[in-house]
């Protein structure tokens, strides 16, 4: 019986693949590189992912999406306090000939 629970609270390829809006074959690859952890179930090798484990992953990639909106933030105000500090070029108000 404890492992049927287990299992029930266990998410196929398929499910997590709709979640996290991917092509299941790109979850596989993150399982296979290890960015997401997996369990082999059967003999053919079926992945089921744990739902603490799904979470864990979005709270790491939400994470680093505000890391890199930080990061983009503070190339944004270096462009722009070079770009206000640099002197305009002055208008010679020549006029060219008529």
């Amino acid at each position: 019986m404890a492992n049927d629970e287990q299992m029930d609270d266990m998410l196929t390829v398929r499910e997590v693949a709709r979640l996290l809006h991917v092509n299941p074959n790109t979850l596989r690859r993150w399982s296979n590189k290890g960015r997401i952890r997996a369990y082999r179930i059967s003999p053919r090798g079926d992945r089921r992912f744990k739902r603490e484990e799904i979470a864990r992953f979005l709270a790491e990639l939400n994470i680093q999406q505000r890391q890199l909106e930080r990061s983009l933030e503070q190339i944004v105000a270096t462009v722009i306090n070079e770009t206000s500090t640099k002197k305009a070029k002055p208008n010679t108000g020549s006029k060219s000939p008529e």
